[in-house]
């Protein structure tokens, strides 16, 4: 698993599942609605690739790589709270197929980010 600055998570595969990090999760409170992308989209890294709406704010959801959305997850959209309570598993947001090369930390990486941010 690879992490962006953003607070995204995704699989080392070519077809990518991604989500958001726990620390994410947790910051953002209750999750109440998410809006992913439809199946078809192409999205280069950076771009806005859905929306998480909590009851402590609204925020964006980034592409971490350029590619193609093969697969949303019906069942976050259904029930926004998986986000919070597994957000490495049933919590997933989307499925992309890598065209380019992502930027990614590594986990070490990833937690130093955080833990310069709560500090």
């Amino acid at each position: 698993m690879r992490f962006t600055k953003d607070h995204e998570w995704l699989t080392e595969e070519e077809i990518a599942t991604v989500g958001i990090t726990s620390f994410a999760a947790d910051a953002l409170g209750d999750v109440v609605f998410v809006e992913l992308p439809e199946v078809g989209t192409v999205v280069s890294a950076g771009d806005p690739a859905g929306e998480i709406e909590s009851t402590k704010s609204v925020s964006e959801v980034y592409a971490p790589a350029d590619g193609e959305i093969v697969e949303v997850n019906q069942a976050v959209v259904d029930d926004p709270a998986l986000i919070n309570s597994d957000p490495y598993g049933k919590g997933w947001l989307y499925r992309l197929r890598i065209s380019g090369t992502p930027v990614t930390l590594s986990d070490v990486e990833y937690e130093a980010l955080i833990a310069g941010e709560t500090s």
